[in-house]
């Protein structure tokens, strides 16, 4: 056993010999490297199959009731200080090797066929294997420092796949928010690292637990000070899993390719800051002040993405905000103490979401023949609709994550959600009642993408296509404007005058047989091909879908609660995942939360299904073919009614602002432009103007007062008596003048 950890340190390093290959190739051989490109995808997913496996037998040994492993080496050594590096192996190393590695396999898969008509699909190896290595890094940590190093290649990867199109300008200024933006948490994460070690003398964990279980509780130290450094420590945490206030880079982050939008949301990048607070929790359940921060931040957090998804049109950023109301559950639940419901749903939220990025991903495949390779087109809802019958495997598996991401049992985020709403109830009503509406919030905006897309009929539709006069496209707007471009007369129905609404009885209808017609568009470098309709796609992007949906379906039984035996008080034993965590949570004792009693366990379920199922009703009313029914019936006459009515046109300025709040993002980055950017801007005006006309202008107005006083004294020594006389006159003027004064 012992000698299968020593190995261990192998994992984060099996990528490094491709990245290293390929990065070697591009710059000695380009051409032969880049002829040869398709190649390189195999032994990329091949060493991090290998890793994969040898994770599984780690985690298999943890189940077993093998101890905590570590190994330390010395790094530097100077008189009293001692800079380690090594790898730790626990419960919570062995969960995130397995979900950074099997998600980071499928999303390799799914990459090479997605980026094979890219120039730059080498280079998106390189980054995404560096970025999967970085990860690993990361949660084998054994110290703070360690962890810093790997935050920060994090943070690079990010960069450079978030800008991966950086000929694109919003791609470019995309990562460089980014970017930005994780450095104001990197550096609070900087400052506490560098102030737990003042306080330590040391980066270990068992240093900082040492803090946590003897001097905290005995006021052997200053609890202020530990405070302070432990926020700046959940600061870093706050902006890399995109919590309010430092989350307004997550939706920007989807100008990078779909697979990486896939690894971000999933198992990279946002599940770094939740695996920091994990890994930090028994530090931070010593501060009650920190633990009810760390809750109240989790719980804006979920409100605030649930609503901002609302009325988002694209569908990466849709997914964007559920992730970062998802991540808002794990960190209330971390907040609480519930350390087995936020892992859980960790590993729930994963799986399923991967799914829906890379579901997402394949829908815009099928989408850019029609509206062309642009991204505000190809992943806008407002022109899918219909696509079930198109592409049905996608269909399928996009369904079941979005029912999943619903708590909808027995999907995997059904277990997770759930045990996280009943922790929350009993900690407080407060959580409980925020996260439970959010949970029906959930439901509804999440079964809206999927009836956007999927349902209804196709909202595109082409004509023969014209260089010159007239366009191909006609988009319906859901919020009442229209937009249309060169479209033919006879197709468009009926308008209205602020255009075609999606709500009215004026929406135009594409005729069923619209999938028989054919005609031309242009594709990019001018070329004219074939009209093709969405279509599925090839079957290596289809098979990290079907595996991922597997996950989806039974991943969630590792958080059942078996009937392995009943104890004395009903409570049943453990499940599958308490025992799995048991020797990272002894610390404070979670056993009596992971344990539920079976009526309990079925009220809260009840519950928690109940608003899943109300918010997909709601949805299904607003978004779902019932509309279709209904627009076919006879309503004008009560539809002139209810416009007479002014509550009606009450609850409209409340549906418009609601939907106002929800597009702009909350106004959080029109805040942010006029408060930092357009402040800081003017701060820095105001300082150059302090610079050049009062640093420079005192400097500069001595040197004048010098020039204008030799000026003046060169006529005082002219030679003339009488000049002489005169200032002599003056001087004993100006001395008799102020005699009587003294």
């Amino acid at each position: 056993m012992e000698h299968t950890y020593q190995y261990a340190w192998v994992i984060p390093l099996l990528p490094l010999p491709v990245i290293m290959s390929m990065g070697f190739g591009l710059f000695l051989i380009p051409t032969a490297t880049k002829n040869l490109r398709r190649i390189w995808a195999f032994p990329s997913i091949l060493l991090l199959s290998i890793a994969m496996v040898f994770s599984v037998h780690l985690s298999i040994q943890q189940i077993n009731g093998s101890s905590i492993y570590q190994y330390l080496w010395s790094w530097a050594i100077n008189n009293d200080f001692s800079l380690e590096f090594g790898y730790l192996i626990d419960p919570l190393t062995s969960i995130m090797l397995i979900l950074i590695t099997t998600v980071g396999i499928l999303v390799l898969i799914y990459s090479d066929d997605y980026m094979s008509h890219d120039e730059g699909y080498l280079r998106f190896f390189v980054y995404i294997s560096f970025f999967n290595t970085s990860m690993l890094g990361l949660v084998t940590s054994s110290n703070l420092i360690q962890i810093y190093f790997f935050w920060e290649l994090i943070g690079m990867c990010s960069y450079l796949l978030i800008g991966f199109w950086f000929t694109r300008p919003i791609a470019a200024s995309a990562c460089q928010k980014a970017f930005v933006t994780n450095r104001v948490g990197d550096f609070g994460l900087l400052l506490g690292i560098l102030g737990f070690f003042w306080i330590t003398g040391s980066l270990e964990f068992r240093d900082l637990f040492k803090i946590a279980n003897n001097w905290i509780p005995n006021n052997g130290i200053n609890s202020l000070l530990t405070t302070l450094c432990a926020f700046l420590l959940f600061l870093g945490a706050v902006a890399k899993s995109a919590q309010f206030p430092l989350h307004v880079w997550l939706p920007d982050a989807m100008e990078g390719p779909t697979p990486i939008s896939a690894l971000i949301h999933a198992a990279t990048m946002v599940a770094a800051g939740i695996f920091l607070l994990a890994r930090l929790l028994p530090l931070f359940i010593s501060l009650p002040l920190i633990m009810s921060l760390i809750s109240l931040v989790g719980t804006i957090t979920l409100f605030l993405g649930a609503t901002l998804a609302l009325a988002q049109r694209d569908i990466k950023r849709s997914l964007a905000y559920s992730t970062m109301s998802q991540l808002g559950y794990m960190m209330l639940a971390l907040g609480i103490g519930s350390y087995q419901a936020a892992l859980f749903h960790l590993i729930t939220h994963a799986y399923s979401k991967a799914l829906l990025f890379l579901g997402s991903g394949s829908i815009i495949h099928s989408m850019e023949p029609l509206v062309g390779y642009s991204p505000d087109k190809s992943q806008n809802m407002v022109l899918m609709g219909g696509l079930r019958k198109y592409i049905p495997i996608t269909r399928t598996t996009f369904l079941c994550g979005t029912l999943s991401l619903c708590g909808i049992p027995p999907l995997a985020c059904f277990w997770s959600k759930d045990e996280i709403l009943s922790n929350s109830w009993l900690y407080s009503p407060f959580f409980g009642i925020i996260a439970s509406f959010t949970a029906g919030l959930t439901a509804f905006y999440m079964f809206r993408i999927y009836l956007l897309t999927f349902d209804g009929y196709l909202r595109v539709h082409f004509q023969n296509y014209s260089s010159t006069k007239e366009g191909s496209l006609y988009s319906i707007s859901l919020w009442g404007k229209g937009i249309s471009k060169g479209v033919n007369r006879d197709f468009v129905l009926s308008t209205t005058k602020s255009g075609v609404s999606f709500f009215s009885q004026n929406i135009p209808k594409i005729p069923r047989n619209t999938r028989n017609q054919k005609g031309s568009f242009s594709a990019p470098f001018g070329a004219k091909n074939t009209f093709v309709y969405p279509h599925e796609t090839g079957n290596t992007m289809l098979y990290p879908l079907l595996i991922l949906l597997l996950f989806t379906l039974f991943i969630g039984s590792i958080g059942i609660h078996f009937d392995n035996g009943v104890k004395d008080n009903g409570i049943s034993e453990l499940t599958i995942l308490s025992r799995w965590l048991t020797p990272s949570i002894n610390f404070f004792q979670e056993s009596s939360n992971s344990s539920i009693n079976s009526y309990e366990f079925i009220t809260n379920a009840i519950s928690s299904v109940s608003l899943a199922i109300l918010g997909l009703f709601i949805a299904y009313i607003f978004y779902g073919s019932a509309y279709y029914f209904f627009q076919n019936l006879n309503f004008q006459n009560s539809l002139v009614k209810i416009k007479k009515n002014p509550k009606k046109n009450f609850l409209d300025e409340v549906k418009k602002k609601i939907y106002s709040w929800s597009y702009n993002r909350g106004y959080m980055d029109v805040f942010y432009t006029r408060v930092f950017i357009l402040g800081i801007r003017r701060l820095a005006e105001l300082t150059h103007f302090f610079d050049k006309g009062v640093i420079d202008g005192i400097t500069n107005g001595v040197g004048l007062a010098g020039f204008c006083i030799g000026e003046e004294i060169k006529y005082v020594g002219g030679g003339r008596i009488s000049s002489y006389l005169f200032f002599f006159l003056c001087y004993v003027s100006l001395f008799l003048f102020f005699i009587p004064w003294r």
